[in-house]
């Protein structure tokens, strides 16, 4: 994009790098001087920092977001994101050492080109890529098989687990039903059990008075 644009990308990594000791001040001013900076990935924006003592290296991980926030403020589209702390080694005086990979680049601000036209070919691709659809990748047949796999499955489903009978809203719950049921039982051995009771005694009574009846023969 920036290429069809004209534009040629500024190469912040050596610049990161060279103003390391203003950015470090800037952030964290009892570390200057105890720490440099030995290589920033443009593509990543990771700045890999060497620390002179295990100390200044955790009081860098405690000052992370400051120290990133302070290298994007001074190098305009650093773009900053990550600092990786290296295991401490000896801080020697001077500028920090080019980085073997990526090699280190002269900050270099963004220049105004002459924009060259695309060619016929390239405009009729792009265009051509637009409007093309992506193919469908599914072969017709698979999918119909799906289909009809899927159906039978919903069937053997069906069959398995069969819904319930549909129950009026105004028809009592089975639960309830079985309530009246055994109610009803209930009332009815009661009432069978009241009516023979009531032949019981009156069968007793009836032959009390027999006995009484022939007992008052007797003795007439």
């Amino acid at each position: 994009m920036m290429t069809e644009r004209g534009m040629v990308a500024p190469a912040v990594g050596g610049t990161v790098l060279a103003n390391f000791d203003a950015i470090l001040a800037a952030a964290v001013p009892g570390l200057s001087g105890r720490v440099k900076a030995v290589a920033f990935d443009a593509d990543t924006g990771r700045l890999d920092v060497v620390p002179d003592v295990p100390a200044c290296g955790t009081q860098l991980r405690w000052s992370t977001p400051k120290l990133i926030a302070a290298a994007n403020a001074a190098v305009s589209g650093a773009n900053v994101r990550a600092l990786h702390v290296l295991a401490p080694a000896p801080v020697k005086g001077g500028p920090a050492p080019a980085p073997s990979a990526p090699a280190p680049q002269s900050a270099a601000p963004a220049v105004r080109v002459e924009r060259r036209t695309p060619p016929d070919g390239y405009r009729r691709a792009i265009e051509a890529h637009r409007q093309a659809a992506p193919p469908s990748r599914v072969d017709p047949g698979i999918a119909a098989a799906v289909e009809r796999q899927t159906a039978a499955m919903r069937e053997l489903a069906r069959r398995a687990f069969p819904e319930p009978p549909t129950v009026p809203d105004d028809a009592p719950a089975p639960i309830d039903q079985a309530r009246v049921q055994r109610r009803r039982q209930a009332a009815a051995t009661e009432a069978a059990a009241l009516r023979r009771a009531r032949a019981e005694r009156s069968g007793a009574a009836v032959a009390v008075a027999s006995r009484t009846r022939q007992v008052a023969g007797e003795v007439a």
